[in-house]
């Protein structure tokens, strides 16, 4: 009788397998990291913080908010669910997002209940429930985590979109800004701020766009200071806000964007990015 005995792979042979797939078969330089990619796998490896466990759970994240005195920023909850059985669509209002909190882009955007698909809907959530992004790339937050799928507020900016202010924060200070504009469509652009809001000549995946002119958010001072209280406790870490009718609000808090993959365009800029983070060992 022959018996197949699971293949267990180290994390640090994950990792480097993870890298080398998305360079085309480079490794990282795991003795002396210098690009933000490889300092992200090292991150992976090395600073595993148990506080970041609970703050990339997009629930018990809430808790955490709350605590540092921002949970005015939260979103309404409109309801937590272990199961999809659970969802009562009946119970919850015209408009609202539905998303789990272990996983990645996971989101269903209901703008008019009577038009969504339930049993697709149910569906696509009972997949999202039994997978996890922890295990390829070793993002070890994820791999432990309770799995919800949580229902909240619908937001909508005065775009008619929900743009996504996304800070990179380094050793207890933010650097710079990604704004992505006309997500989901032909036009969709990523384009980089510093903190006093000057276009920044990189993007990420995507190429940069000069000829979008966004202005100055309202309350983009306020969201620093916010930012430079959330990202304290955590060497790196990307801090996730949006602007709605006067009000910021809390998205999330990432740790691996992208997984750590190398993808800043144009790629010298992996080094430049990586030049503003001083590696610490926890």
């Amino acid at each position: 009788m022959s018996w197949l005995m699971p293949i267990v792979v180290s994390d640090e042979k994950a990792v480097d397998c993870y890298y080398r797939k998305h360079t085309g078969g480079r490794p990282a330089n795991m003795e002396d990291p210098q690009l933000f990619s490889e300092k992200l796998q090292w991150y992976k490896l090395y600073a595993r913080k148990p506080l970041m466990e609970k703050v990339a759970n997009k629930y018990t994240v809430r808790e955490y908010i709350e605590s540092v005195g921002y949970g005015h920023l939260l979103n309404d909850l409109l309801g937590v669910y272990k199961n999809v059985s659970e969802i009562d669509f009946n119970a919850l209002p015209n408009q609202f997002v539905l998303k789990d909190t272990h996983g990645s882009g996971h989101n269903i955007i209901v703008k008019d209940k009577s038009q969504l698909c339930k049993w697709q809907a149910k569906m696509m959530m009972h997949t999202w429930l039994h997978q996890t992004i922890a295990w390829s790339g070793r993002e070890w937050v994820y791999q432990s985590m309770p799995r919800h799928i949580i229902a909240e507020k619908y937001l909508e900016d005065e775009t008619g979109e929900l743009r996504d202010y996304k800070f990179y924060c380094f050793n207890g200070e933010s650097r710079f800004m990604q704004l992505e504009v006309g997500r989901g469509t032909e036009h969709n652009t990523r384009n980089f701020y510093d903190m006093d809001w000057n276009l920044m000549p990189f993007g990420k995946e995507l190429p940069h766009n000069p000829n979008i002119n966004v202005p100055r958010p309202q309350m983009y001072d306020e969201m620093q200071k916010i930012v430079r209280d959330l990202c304290k406790p955590f060497q790196y870490v990307r801090v996730d806000l949006y602007q709605v009718c006067g009000k910021i609000y809390f998205g999330e808090l990432t740790f691996f964007p992208a997984g750590g993959a190398p993808d800043f365009v144009p790629a010298e800029y992996d080094a430049i990015v990586g030049e503003m983070w001083k590696l610490e060992k926890e």
